[in-house]
C-alpha cells in the first residue's frame, strides 16, 4: 500500500544553465507542494501504514525549512551568493542546483536518513519512501525514487554541504535535527495512546 502527505512551501531561486533566460537569469518563486509517498505491505496498530500525525514533526521541519527562503547553488558566482545570504534571513546553501528535478532528489535524501533514523514503536513495519513529487507549478513536477535520489548520474547529494542559515535552524523544534541527520543520530517517535 501507499500512502502520501502534502506538504506546501514558498521559495525563490535562480537556475543556471536552464533553457528559459527569465529562470537562469531572474531570482523567482514558486509555490512548491511537495508530496511524501511512503509503502508498506503492513499497518500498525492504528490499521495505518503510518500516522500521518508523526509526519507533522521532523518531516515537516525538513520540508519546511524551504518556505520563505531562497536556494542558493553553491557554484553560483560568489558575489550573488554573498548578496541572496546578506538580504535574506531565510537561506539554504545547496550541493545542487535548485530546480524541481533537484528538491525532488534533495528531499528524498533527506526524508529518506530521517526514516532510517527514526525508532518506531506504534507496530509500523517495513515502511519505506517509495519517491517524493516536488510540484513547482500547477503544471510540472519532478518524481524522485530512491534510484533517482542516490544516482551518481544525477550528482551525489553531499548532507555535509547542505548549509541551513541560522533563522531556519532556529526554526526548528529540535534546533539540531540536521547534525543529528547528518550524524545519524537516533530519533524515537512518540506512541500513539
Amino acid at each position: 500500500m501507499i500512502i502520501r502527505k502534502l506538504f506546501k512551501f514558498e521559495n525563490a531561486h535562480v537556475v543556471r544553465g536552464c533553457s528559459t533566460i527569465k529562470c537562469r537569469s531572474s531570482i523567482h518563486g514558486h509555490s512548491y507542494k511537495v508530496e511524501l509517498l511512503f509503502s508498506s505491505n503492513f499497518l500498525d496498530n492504528g490499521q495505518m501504514v503510518y500516522d500521518f500525525g508523526l509526519m507533522k514533526q521532523n518531516m515537516k521541519d525538513i520540508i519546511e525549512c524551504f518556505d520563505h527562503s531562497i536556494a542558493i547553488w553553491n557554484g553560483d558566482e560568489i558575489g550573488y551568493i554573498d548578496d541572496m545570504k546578506k538580504h535574506s534571513a531565510r537561506w539554504v546553501l545547496l550541493p545542487i542546483s535548485p530546480s524541481a528535478e533537484q528538491f525532488s532528489r534533495l528531499i528524498f535524501v533527506l526524508i529518506d536518513k530521517l526514516l532510517a533514523l527514526t525508532t518506531t514503536i506504534n507496530g509500523e513495519k517495513e515502511v519505506k519512501l517509495h519517491s517524493v513529487i516536488v510540484h513547482e507549478t500547477d503544471t510540472g513536477y519532478a518524481q524522485a525514487f530512491e534510484e533517482d535520489a542516490y544516482s551518481k548520474n544525477m550528482g551525489i547529494i553531499n548532507l555535509d554541504e547542505i548549509i541551513f542559515s541560522d533563522e531556519i535552524q532556529n526554526s526548528w523544534k529540535d534546533g539540531k535535527l540536521f547534525e543529528k541527520i547528518k550524524n545519524n543520530k537516533n530519533f524515537v517517535n512518540p506512541k500513539s495512546v
